[in-house]
């Protein structure tokens, strides 16, 4: 019986790969020093594959920023503002597409399906040449093969990568991207033919759309794009993975009719309704990779359960045709639990990471072979049945004050209209008033102090005289460059989930937990276990103490229920929506405390709400439904003078516009700028938004600095669409990973733009 695993994550154990990346572009190291740390990091990767007894190894899985991005360079589709002239794609250009450069900005980043994981949109229209211009795939390929393993290159389907693009600057929106498959598919087939001339025997093509609500056009294209790679595909096993969601019956009927294709891939977790399209109808010969265990969660397998599946499917599609693998790419959780050496043993034991499921998968293919390792699912069973029965995962007041939010839409009392006017008199706000999302850059002395703390190497004394001395720099620089609502800079957080995560109970956290995010960002998500209640304050003392160092108005910052339910690893035991609703009373009584604080503007940061958008049309609205209530919980309590601000990033909102609106804040910070104001466009639709709105101006995710004339365009761009009254200026996101020579010059352009505003606003009166 074989195994098989989509793909594994890139940055290895300890963030080996951000270190160099960031190195790198610091120019503190060469680009040979990146691809070392880079191949050394494949070789570790094939090799824990190999020596764990996997069959189907992936390669190409590997990417030194996202791979849609690595499709865009393997195609040539290079935006023209990147000056590429031909011939292979090297790391400047690549770097640039994806964070920009002093001249041009990036590409657009937007959220990979439901997940926190970013990928690089590709811009496309008539008239881009495409060209065989990254060798990345038949070279990895090459690489593990002289190392001894055989792998399965992995490419973007080249439908998924058309749907997953957007028309580029100056194309009409109405452009059929589809339009542009017979341009693409030659590049493809060079590929494959490079690819089979090297060895290869197997080849998978990752299409994950096939989970999305297609139309019969779009499915139609699957179908003539691979009679259109039939021939090219002879020879070779064709595997075709879907992932995260269901398929619908069309779609399965479209993925099991492809001609060439030897092989499907079926995400068994999220698309557990998939099975019964399976065992109704599977096609004679073929082969099912049954995607049983978990990619995208950090529990340990119910190993009983999956071989029970796996039996029913062996029934139906044959012992030599059935191989067991992860439900997605293992990219979305942690690497290894080996590295954490301070989770207590009982919880421990629940959890599985990327290197656990790897042998996970191999596991129950060798008891599907009658090879069955009964002291490792013995330990499996006895650990499932500790974490049913753990007294530590209940807490039955939590329960009863979440169930007890039924029958209420926790609304505020008055409408936004005239809390906004409240506000106002409160606060004397000019127009377009200025302020920040929350970070402020995080420098290596700020992160040795929280380093040193957290090691009990410094004492809690002299941490917090650390703490207030950042504080108040970020203050004074705040004033200084004559910000209207201050922050406090967050030098105390390192993360805005993990953070909130630690002070709250049914919480845990790990030492190398590390999920990639986008390019070498990566983030530490919290292990929701058990049921979710705030013991103390968490944020107070701090948002306090930053009031007390200005006149102006400090926002006390806070991370939502939503986006914290959708960044952490959250239990599987219980609907999502109930986790939700218990995190919503625990932030909800944070608010209150900060109102008592003396804390007038509070933002509450949804960050993650579109993320968590299931893929299925069908399954919006209950969706919608549960997280918005839950925003709405956290703050129905306050008075109609404290303002309630939220802020969203790097997702596609229009879809979801009315559900923004009815989240009732009084403002929302939302990006703008890196997705080419698209934003803008459901205003320019005719959509009526009441309250006060800040549309990203500035992209924070690239080094480039924007000049205070292109800030003041943006601005006229919103102003036409948007009330004067009612919008806000501030740049699209946190500013945590920019340095203070891009941050100071980029908000004091951002300011100089509001005044230029303000004064040709009250001249043309």
């Amino acid at each position: 019986m074989a195994s098989h695993i989509v793909g594994y994550p890139r940055m290895g154990p300890k963030r080996e790969l951000k270190f160099a990346l960031e190195s790198f572009w610091d120019k503190k190291s060469s680009a040979e020093d990146l691809q070392k740390v880079a191949a050394d990091l494949r070789s570790s990767i094939w090799k824990q594959m190999s020596d764990a007894g996997i069959k189907y190894i992936p390669s190409n899985a590997f990417s030194y920023y996202d791979q849609v991005l690595d499709a865009t360079s393997m195609l040539g589709a290079v935006p023209p503002r990147y000056g590429w002239s031909g011939g292979e794609i090297g790391f400047d250009t690549y770097f640039s597409m994806a964070r920009g450069n002093a001249s041009v900005p990036a590409m657009e980043m937007t959220k990979w399906f439901d997940t926190n994981y970013h990928f690089i949109v590709p811009e496309l229209g008539p008239d881009v040449n495409f060209s065989y211009a990254s060798h990345k795939a038949v070279d990895e390929y090459k690489e593990a093969k002289a190392l001894g393993v055989n792998t399965v290159p992995v490419l973007i389907g080249p439908v998924s990568y058309l749907l997953l693009s957007k028309p580029a600057k100056g194309v009409e929106k109405t452009f059929s991207l589809l339009s542009l498959l017979p341009k693409i598919l030659p590049i493809y087939k060079e590929v494959i033919s490079e690819l089979k001339a090297a060895g290869a025997s197997w080849i998978q093509f990752d299409e994950p759309t096939l989970v999305l609500d297609l139309d019969s056009h779009k499915l139609q294209a699957f179908t003539a794009a691979y009679d259109d790679l039939e021939s090219t595909l002879s020879g070779l096993n064709v595997l075709i993975e879907t992932y995260f969601a269901d398929l619908t019956a069309e779609a399965y009927k479209t993925l099991i009719g492809l001609k060439g294709v030897t092989a499907y891939g079926l995400d068994l977790v999220r698309g557990a309704q998939t099975l019964d399209l399976v065992k109704s109808n599977f096609p004679k010969g073929k082969y099912l990779f049954a995607g049983v265990v978990d990619g995208r969660n950090i529990w340990a397998n119910d190993l009983a359960a999956s071989l029970s599946t796996l039996k029913e499917l062996e029934a139906v599609v044959g012992k030599e045709n059935l191989v067991v693998s992860t439900s997605c790419s293992l990219l979305h959780t942690a690497v290894d639990l080996v590295n954490e050496t301070k989770l207590d043993d009982e919880i421990k034991s629940w959890l599985a990471f990327a290197a656990q499921k790897v042998v996970e998968v191999n596991a129950l293919a060798k008891a599907l072979a009658g090879q069955k390792d009964e002291a490792f699912f013995s330990a499996n069973a006895a650990a499932q049945a500790s974490r049913k029965s753990s007294p530590r995962v209940t807490n039955e007041a939590v329960q009863k004050a979440a169930a007890a939010l039924k029958g209420s839409d926790h609304r505020r009392a008055t409408n936004v209209s005239a809390r906004l006017d409240a506000q106002q008199k409160k606060l004397d706000l000019p127009i377009l008033p200025t302020t920040t999302i929350g970070s402020f850059p995080q420098t290596l002395e700020l992160r040795r102090v929280r380093r040193e703390f957290k090691a009990n190497k410094i004492s809690e004394d002299d941490y917090i005289k650390a703490i207030k001395e950042e504080i108040k720099k970020v203050v004074d620089l705040q004033e200084e460059l004559d910000i209207d609502v201050l922050v406090h800079g967050e030098p105390e957080r390192n993360d805005m989930v993990e953070y909130f995560g630690e002070q709250l109970s049914g919480f845990a956290f790990t030492v190398n937990g590390w999920v990639q995010s986008y390019g070498s960002r990566c983030v530490k998500p919290p292990i929701i276990y058990g049921d979710v209640s705030r013991p103390k304050p968490m944020t107070v003392f701090w948002s306090s103490t930053a009031q007390s160092m200005t006149a102006r108005p400090m926002k006390g910052m806070l991370t939502g229920p939503v986006t914290i339910l959708n960044w952490s690893f959250v239990r599987n035991d219980q609907p999502r929506f109930e986790t939700c609703y218990q995190i919503a009373l625990a932030i909800k009584d944070e608010v209150e405390d900060l109102e008592k604080a003396g804390i007038n503007v509070i933002q509450i940061d949804e960050a993650a709400l579109r993320e968590g958008l299931p893929l299925r049309k069908s399954e919006h609205a209950f969706y919608l439904k549960w997280a918005v209530h839950s925003f709405r919980i956290t703050n129905c309590g306050v008075q109609d003078t404290t303002q309630i601000h939220t802020h969203m990033c790097y997702s596609n909102f229009n879809d979801i516009i009315h559900s923004i609106i009815d989240m009732d804040a009084d403002v929302i910070t939302i990006e703008n700028s890196r997705s080419d104001e698209k934003l803008l466009s459901v205003f320019r639709e005719g959509v009526k938004y009441g309250a006060g709105i800040g549309p990203g101006v500035y992209d924070i995710h690239s080094p480039r600095i924007p000049s205070t004339e292109e800030i003041a365009d943006r601005i006229n761009k919103m102003l036409a669409v948007l009330e004067t009254n009612i919008l806000w200026v501030n740049p699209d996101c946190g500013l945590k990973t920019r340095k203070y020579a891009e941050v100071k010059p980029a908000l004091n352009n951002m300011v100089a733009a509001a005044k230029l505003l303000r004064t040709q606003l009250a001249s043309a009166k």
